[in-house]
């Protein structure tokens, strides 16, 4: 998480299941590592989905942390840029990034300190908000307004920028092999999706409002 302490006082903030990554996750899984885990939510899930797995967390936040330990194996409590991290080398086969690069102070270093700890063909998966999301851009070309806010993409504890593109960058700038990129907010049978048929696809980046980016360490 950021190094701008987030509103704990909403009740959400730290807690959800991202269930939207299940077709980025391996069939296989046995040890999976979640940074920025919250209360462990999303972890819990996976360890529905497989029980044999081991799931470890990182969190900054006492008090999520503290949550956390009911429903995760192992929880490390600190701050990804600054904590030694108490993990061998080829540690895990998939480690979670959700919500948390843009966060970060240096986002491609935390790519780099994390790199080491996949197996080979272990994989990471990140969800990375759009800043050209319609809601975010338009108010800024329009208007010159950027309104920061207690959560979406113009959070105010958010560091960190990222479009498609530069999100792709981050997620392989320590060697690691692009897999899938998943856009949200286009899904079959939302407007957004009619809507962006209609325009022929021309509309699509900016109706996008998140990747869910899957690399995997291919050596």
């Amino acid at each position: 998480m950021s190094n701008v302490e987030p509103n704990t006082n909403r009740d959400d903030y730290f807690d959800h299941t991202r269930k939207a990554i299940d077709p980025l996750l391996p069939h296989d899984l046995r040890d999976v590592l979640e940074v920025g885990a919250g209360t462990g939510q999303t972890l819990a899930y996976i360890k529905a989905r497989a029980p044999r797995a081991r799931t470890f967390a990182i969190e900054k936040s006492t008090i999520a942390a503290a949550a956390a330990r009911s429903r995760v194996d192992h929880v490390v409590e600190g701050d990804i840029e600054n904590l030694d991290l108490p993990f061998a080398p080829a540690s895990f086969d998939t480690i979670l990034l959700l919500d948390v690069l843009e966060h970060l102070v240096d986002p491609w270093a935390a790519i780099a300190k994390l790199t080491p700890l996949l197996r080979q063909r272990g994989s990471m998966i990140a969800s990375i908000p759009n800043v050209r999301y319609y809601k975010v851009s338009l108010p800024l070309l329009v208007r010159g307004e950027w309104n920061l806010q207690d959560k979406g993409i113009l959070d105010r504890t958010h560091l960190r920028f990222f479009v498609k593109k530069t999100a792709i960058e981050l997620m392989t700038s320590s060697g690691l092999r692009l897999d899938s990129v998943i856009p949200t907010g286009v899904e079959k049978g939302r407007k957004k999706w009619l809507l962006n048929k209609l325009s022929g696809g021309l509309l699509q980046p900016f109706l996008e409002y998140q990747y869910l980016i899957r690399v995997s360490r291919a050596d």
